[in-house]
């Protein structure tokens, strides 16, 4: 299921990159967002047809805490995010946003057991600082360096978690 909203969230970081790219940037993007929502696509079908099969969240009290966080993951982004839009700094939601997804995916290693969700974190987390960097060298909205960023690691690991289901 996670390579389901990896590729649907890859999907949805493509489309923030879509806010102030260069020009030529644009069919690029398109392109990606396109792919990602295939994919994303592809795997809930998989996901659907594989609805009954046992996952680390049939646990209840895993699958609560991971709600719990989630739920806290949101909030925390939100008011960050509001923060951002009262004191006139909009153009940092993107990669607030991403940071706080990042340090997400450090908690979610526990849950799934899976030591490359670390790799993940690091490179969100990552991508929001150097999306700072970046945007006003290339002189683009941060978000479309950090939507092409952000979209890109997650359509990769939606790429390698279905690798990953079909050779399981």
């Amino acid at each position: 299921m996670y390579m389901a909203i990896f590729g649907i969230f890859s999907f949805s970081w493509f489309g923030w990159a879509q806010e102030n790219p260069r020009k030529s940037w644009r069919k690029y993007i398109g392109i990606a967002s396109g792919l990602s929502l295939l994919v994303g696509v592809l795997v809930i079908y998989l996901s659907v047809i594989n609805w009954n099969k046992p996952t680390v969240l049939s646990d209840s009290s895993v699958f609560n805490n991971y709600l719990t966080f989630v739920y806290l993951e949101f909030l925390i982004a939100g008011i960050g995010a509001i923060l951002l839009i009262k004191y006139k700094q909009k153009d940092y939601i993107s990669p607030w946003v991403a940071f706080i997804v990042g340090v997400h995916f450090i908690w979610l290693k526990t849950i799934y057991q899976d030591f490359s969700l670390y790799v993940l974190a690091t490179l969100l987390v990552g991508i929001s600082l150097i999306s700072l960097f970046f945007s006003k060298k290339l002189n683009v909205a941060t978000s479309a360096i950090t939507g092409i960023g952000a979209g890109s690691v997650l359509f990769c690991f939606a790429i390698i978690g279905l690798i990953r289901f079909l050779i399981a």
